[in-house]
């Protein structure tokens, strides 16, 4: 697996980096889709950590049969961020790995200074990076439920479980990595991401910070992501990007989930060997 990434800053010492990750979850999927990543990470001798939500502490399939007026409505980008904050600042400056939504906190959490590396998988895009596309706005205009009650949760259905986050896959897989992780969330996150607290300051320096997309990403098109790293070229930020032409929303349990959760090992492991990079 080649370092075939792009650089676009330069770094002027040796980076060290400790061997503790926290991966943060997106929206619509419980925590245990990192299930397989953690796995080889850890094997690969990470300490690696999980964390759900706040409300979202049960299997998949128990939150998809609670009320839709269960607590988790009251979930917010704001003391979402703070609360993975808070997790973060308990280890010693962790990697941050985080999908869709959870990309964008660890930008937002990048930030904050906090974390000595971050990984944004298929990220949300911060407020005000291009986020008018039709494609996307297409897809998150359901979640966003303006016309309805914050009051209650939003649950994606199969159909668009299907042409959205599992596009590509047999109906058998896309049948059962719905059970397995989709969720219901808060019309609320979907709604404040698109707010100026969802906002990135890219002309500040920050950690090092890989983005990944899907060239077959129904959700986060790989034009936004390609867009949200070039932002960072403004800065001082050492930033990469990766496009996984053929990997589409969903990078787990499928056959290509190795492949990515490869790429993103092997960029940490160079940083601990860079002493140059040249834009």
């Amino acid at each position: 697996m080649g370092f075939d990434f792009q650089f676009a800053q330069t770094a002027k010492t040796m980076i060290s980096l400790p061997k503790s990750v926290v991966f943060i979850t997106g929206t619509f999927l419980g925590n245990n889709c990192w299930d397989q990543w953690k796995s080889y990470f850890e094997s690969n001798g990470y300490r690696c950590i999980a964390p759900a939500w706040p409300h979202k502490n049960a299997s998949p399939e128990e939150l998809r049969n609670e009320p839709a007026n269960h607590g988790m409505t009251s979930n917010r980008l704001v003391a979402l961020t703070d609360y993975f904050g808070t997790i973060v600042n308990t280890l010693p400056r962790p990697i941050i790995i985080g999908h869709s939504l959870g990309g964008l906190i660890v930008q937002l959490l990048i930030q904050r200074g906090l974390g000595s590396a971050g990984i944004a998988v298929h990220s949300f895009p911060p407020a005000g990076v291009n986020t008018f596309q039709f494609s996307f706005i297409k897809a998150v205009w359901e979640a966003m439920a303006f016309f309805t009650s914050a009051q209650k949760t939003y649950l994606m259905s199969f159909r668009k479980w299907k042409q959205s986050v599992a596009n590509g896959m047999s109906c058998e897989q896309q049948k059962e990595l719905y059970y397995k992780y989709a969720t219901p969330e808060s019309k609320r996150i979907i709604r404040d991401a698109f707010r100026c607290n969802a906002k990135i300051n890219f002309k500040n320096p920050g950690i090092p910070l890989l983005f990944t997309s899907g060239g077959r990403d129904r959700i986060i098109p790989s034009e936004l992501n390609f867009i949200n790293y070039k932002r960072y070229k403004i800065g001082n930020t050492i930033t990469s990007y990766k496009n996984f032409r053929e990997h589409g929303h969903l990078i787990f349990d499928s056959p290509v989930w190795m492949e990515e959760a490869g790429f993103v090992l092997n960029w940490l492991e160079s940083m601990k060997y860079l002493k140059t990079i040249k834009p």
